[in-house]
């Protein structure tokens, strides 16, 4: 019988596979150390759930959200547990990355500086 552990890093690997729309276009823009020279993972599991995006570096999750994303009381535990893990969580919105990639980009550099302050 397969572990926890095992069946997460499985769904990961799926999930890396078959990217949305708004997941590649972020995932170009970020990926390769292309953003601020920071490195960025896509679907990697910490803990119970598996993050769209990660900068280990930073401690911070990137999340995008689409329209079937609604449960923001499963959103609230799950960023709760990140930050208790001493992430922080920063979610945008598919339309956001389709239409103001721009601006997703300004808040992600940002939230990236306030970070690396908080860490050093």
């Amino acid at each position: 019988m397969p572990k926890t552990d095992d069946i997460m890093l499985g769904r990961a690997k799926a999930m890396r596979s078959v990217q949305t729309g708004p997941e590649m276009r972020f995932w170009y823009q970020v990926r390769a150390k292309r953003f601020q020279n920071v490195k960025f993972a896509r679907q990697v599991v910490i803990g119970p759930f598996i993050a769209d995006f990660v900068a280990r570096s930073h401690m911070l999750v990137v999340e995008l959200d689409g329209d079937t994303h609604t449960d923001q009381a499963r959103d609230a535990r799950r960023t709760a547990w990140l930050e208790e893990q001493g992430y922080r969580v920063i979610r945008f919105a598919n339309t956001d990355v389709m239409t103001n990639l721009e601006g997703v980009l300004q808040v992600l550099g940002d939230a990236l500086v306030t970070r690396v302050d908080l860490i050093r």
